[in-house]
């Protein structure tokens, strides 16, 4: 796929013009990446940000013990490390790919000086970061007020979407559980008890939706306190 094709894919340049575009052509560099190479490190100085134009790309964080916690999963047509170029300047978790990927690298200081220039650009980025930050908040919410079995149905309802009735894990179980903020056997007993309620019905990363009513009002459904 060329770098336009990727640009124009990414939320956070959605509506920019034919000449933005060749801008940001002109800023970018396009890798392709094997599976598991770490893009960087929490705490890293952040020197650029990332958009995925083919692959997977995850980002999390480490406990002091040192045990992994997937923040989220980037897929195709997404950016990741945005927010790093404005803040304190840190990249706040680790990225590493999960399959072979092509990215593009915006390097910081050429990209700022192209968001100088061109507001709209800035304008059309600021949306993005904004819906960014939602599904931060979602996710916090998600962990707070909801228990495994309502987090995994939340999953499957927007993996799925509205027609479809197969979805196909993206991840991992293991990877799965890590980003609905639990482990894989408690991951393994909810897909078992969905699939005896006959909700779902699971065939390795292959989850066909039988009742997709009783799966949505799962998903909305919060701790009892």
């Amino acid at each position: 796929m060329s770098i336009h094709k990727i640009i124009q894919r990414c939320h956070l340049f959605s509506g920019v013009t034919e000449d933005d575009l060749n801008l940001l052509t002109a800023v970018c560099r396009m890798r392709d990446y094997t599976r598991g190479e770490i893009l960087f490190a929490q705490g890293e100085n952040a020197v650029g940000f990332y958009v995925v134009g083919a692959g997977k790309v995850k980002i999390y964080k480490l406990s002091p013990e040192g045990k992994e916690r997937i923040l989220h999963i980037v897929q195709p047509g997404n950016a990741f490390a945005e927010a790093a170029i404005f803040a304190d300047g840190c990249y706040p978790a680790f990225a590493e790919t999960l399959e072979a990927s092509q990215l593009l690298f915006f390097p910081k200081k050429e990209f700022l000086d192209l968001l100088h220039q061109h507001s709209q650009i800035a304008i059309n980025m600021i949306g993005g970061l904004a819906k960014f930050l939602r599904q931060f908040t979602t996710q916090i919410e998600d962990l707070t007020f909801r228990d495994v079995p309502a987090r995994l149905a939340r999953y499957l309802v927007e993996l799925g979407g509205e027609r479809e009735t197969v979805v196909t894990l993206p991840v991992s179980k293991s990877q799965l559980a890590s980003n609905l903020g639990t482990v894989s056997e408690t991951l393994s007993r909810t897909l078992r008890k969905l699939s005896d309620e006959e909700i779902i019905s699971v065939s390795g990363k292959q989850i066909e939706i039988l009742d997709a009513d009783r799966l949505f009002d799962l998903a909305e459904s919060f701790k009892e306190v």
